[in-house]
């Protein structure tokens, strides 16, 4: 163990959770629970509800080795705050969606922010992780170093599982020091010219750590070292712009997304994707993120005729909004075969947050 370690334990939790899990049966399903912030996200949940809230605090922090192991319901916040003393972070840049928010939660949901392009998205960050099976025991996946993987990597499995392959009670991550400096600047231009403009620079080793577009105007961020970010900046040129621009997207507190009650939807595509025609929908419902690869469209639309053109294009789009009918793309046969062995082999009882992804599930 190193000298440099951080402990800061907290509540442990774990044996009401195995006990609530050990109790529960393919009739009496559980609907697990942390902050509540993204519960939004994918279908409603019957079951008896399991909070890991007292299940929380940093277990281990080594600073000069660039990991932490946190417990699930430790508040992101916490952790964020703690890894902000020592100069450090999380590089996929999470979205709270609230205070309450906890480390659980974040890896279910395997969300990222602006910075996920050009760092890496919360799976390539998890080292391992600790989860209660539906017998209620504590399983070990994973390690403390990259290359402890063998077979199936089930560590990496259960981000953006939302809960129905196991509880996650504990995380190991790997964080990455702060940039020492900082730019966001703001360049009028066309949705064309941006993903053109974006496509010209993914071929430079320019500093580039966000970028979105949005309204005709194109957003970024710089991160680096202090002379890099300074001569890319004066290379770009271009308007300054608040830094707290950044989180109000990660936040999806942007204007974009509050000022109306309009269907969200979330469309992934490959690097350096066209620009979509879409029947009926204006420049200004959409909001392109992650460099094009992530765009969010705000308004009415077909849900079956979204998801072709999208799927042509070779991603796949979610609905953000709650109570949608389908909020995410239905698997093809040969992969749902697939999800549905593993999700039998991990939850044979289906005890794990029943029909939270599928309807079958």
């Amino acid at each position: 163990m190193s000298n440099n370690d951080v402990f800061c334990s907290a509540a442990d939790g774990l044996p009401a959770l195995s006990e609530a899990v050990a109790a529960a049966s393919s009739a009496h399903p559980i609907r697990i629970e942390g902050g509540g912030t993204k519960s939004f996200y994918g279908r409603p949940v019957e079951g008896t509800p399991v909070s890991t809230r007292e299940h929380r605090g940093i277990t281990s922090y080594d600073p000069v080795e660039l990991i932490v192991s946190v417990r699930a319901g430790t508040p992101i916040a916490e952790l964020e705050d703690a890894l902000a003393d020592q100069g450090q972070m999380l590089p996929f840049e999470p979205p709270h969606f609230g205070s309450a928010a906890t480390v659980g939660g974040t890896i279910a949901s395997g969300l990222s922010g602006p910075r996920r392009p050009w760092a890496g998205s919360v799976r390539d960050f998890v080292l391992g992780l600790r989860v209660l099976d539906h017998q209620g025991r504590e399983q070990r996946f994973g390690g403390e170093v990259m290359k402890n993987v063998a077979g199936y990597d089930l560590s990496r499995l259960m981000v953006g599982a939302q809960g129905t392959l196991g509880l996650i009670t504990e995380v190991t991550l790997k964080v990455l020091p702060k940039a020492t400096a900082s730019a966001s600047l703001r360049l009028e231009m066309s949705q064309q010219d941006a993903l053109q403009r974006l496509a010209e620079w993914g071929r430079k080793p320019l500093p580039l750590s966000a970028a979105a577009w949005h309204a005709g105007a194109l957003h970024v961020r710089l991160e680096g070292g202090e002379s890099s970010v300074k001569a890319t900046a004066s290379m770009i040129g271009g308007d300054t712009l608040e830094p707290g621009f950044w989180s109000e997207l990660k936040e999806l507190s942007l204007p974009f997304f509050t000022a109306s009650d309009a269907p969200l939807w979330r469309i992934s595509l490959p690097t350096n994707s066209a620009m979509l025609t879409l029947d009926g929908v204006a420049p200004d419902t959409l909001l392109l993120d992650w460099g094009g690869n992530q765009r969010w469209l705000k308004g009415a639309v077909d849900a079956h005729e979204l998801r072709a053109v999208v799927q042509r294009a070779g991603g796949h789009a979610s609905c953000f909004t709650p109570g949608a009918a389908e909020p995410f793309t239905p698997l093809s046969p040969v992969v749902a075969k697939y999800h549905e062995q593993v999700k039998r082999q991990l939850d044979p009882d289906a005890i794990f947050n029943p029909r939270r992804l599928y309807p079958d599930w």
